[in-house]
């Protein structure tokens, strides 16, 4: 098949894992025969840096006609000024309201080979395989009024969490769907003793549930759901929340996994290209020095051949291969290991075969 691409690298580690993933998208293409096309666009502060803003609209055009955009990270201390006007995570919101990505999936899976990885017993973890589904461009983030003023000579600042029904229902709908091929329960996190958008939000759950009686719904307010993300998660199987509880839920449980460095994640909407990327941040830090960890990346790019370009052999070969070279001891020194991005790439790539 052809498809079109956008890389979008990003900031800090961001570039040198979006190669990574770059090198296997390569790879697939040439083992099946496939036509990707590639072209690399900027986000975040390297866009602020060379236009003055986190997404141009020419960027966002190109990701609007790309069958699949691949991300890598955004941010860093140069452009993290409270007072900047214009900040790297922009370009972020501003591609998922762009491409309307209702929904960014996060599969929290600990691999079995990897339990000693994480602060956690690995008896604890062991048989967690956790689907959370965060809604992506409602909520706080989105919300308007915001913004900041002076009120009898105090400074105020403030930010209005909003959702329409419609909304609601589209992610939790989706959350239905993911579990009915699972184990066929949704846990539905809110705030309903608190806030007027959870009560909505509950609501639109137990409204959306009657459309899918063999799958169980229940109800968990988000401060008792973060701490049963650590006590007892095995007990979940698609976990579906609001925008802001849903970035924290899941930094969250990537403890369960042991690093943020192998988490994948897909953001999609309604029929149009999709954005894939790992779930950590720049981690300037180690930018530059070849240690990040390409995994959540490359499995971000298995995320994109399955959702987008509809290629599920091709997206179980990256998985597979993925699990060979981890098998093979490669691992990066987040999970304890002593081998580079580019060694743990090419070890993934050496082991893709397509069946």
């Amino acid at each position: 098949m052809k498809a079109g691409i956008v890389l979008l690298p990003g900031d800090g580690i961001g570039p040198e894992v979006a190669r990574a993933a770059h090198r296997v998208l390569t790879e697939i293409a040439r083992l099946g025969g496939h036509e990707f096309t590639f072209t690399t666009q900027l986000i975040g502060g390297c866009s602020i840096d060379a236009s003055g803003v986190a997404l141009t609209p020419e960027v966002l055009d190109s990701c609007k006609k790309a069958d699949a955009v691949l991300l890598g990270a955004v941010g860093g201390p140069r452009w993290d000024n409270p007072q900047a006007a214009v900040r790297p995570e922009q370009g972020l919101l501003a591609l998922r309201k762009g491409l309307s990505l209702y929904a960014n999936l996060r599969p929290v899976k600990p691999h079995p080979l990897l339990l000693d990885a994480t602060p956690l017993k690995p008896a604890h973890v062991k048989d967690v395989d956790v689907m959370v589904v965060r809604e992506l461009t409602g909520g706080l983030y989105f919300g308007t009024p915001r913004g900041r003023d002076e009120v009898d000579g105090l400074v105020r600042a403030f930010d209005t969490m909003e959702y329409y029904e419609y909304e609601i229902k589209r992610v939790v709908e989706l959350a239905f769907q993911l579990a009915g091929g699972r184990r066929k329960k949704v846990t539905s996190v809110d705030k309903a003793n608190i806030l007027e958008t959870s009560r909505l939000w509950r609501q639109t759950a137990i409204d959306v549930a009657k459309g899918f009686p063999d799958v169980t719904l229940e109800h968990m307010l988000v401060d008792t759901a973060s701490m049963r993300l650590i006590s007892s998660p095995a007990a979940f199987d698609v976990l579906v929340t609001e925008n802001m509880f849903g970035d924290i839920l899941t930094d969250e449980a990537s403890v369960l996994a042991g690093s943020m460095g192998l988490l994948p994640s897909a953001s999609i909407g309604e029929g149009g290209p999709g954005v894939y990327e790992p779930i950590h941040g720049s981690a300037p830090d180690i930018a530059g020095k070849g240690s990040a960890n390409p995994v959540g990346a490359i499995l971000s790019a298995a995320l994109l051949l399955r959702h987008s370009l509809h290629l599920g052999d091709e997206a179980e070969a990256v998985e597979r291969a993925v699990d060979r070279a981890i098998a093979d001891g490669f691992r990066t020194a987040d999970i304890r290991g002593t081998h580079g991005t580019e060694e743990v790439t090419e070890a993934v790539v050496k082991r893709i075969t397509l069946r």
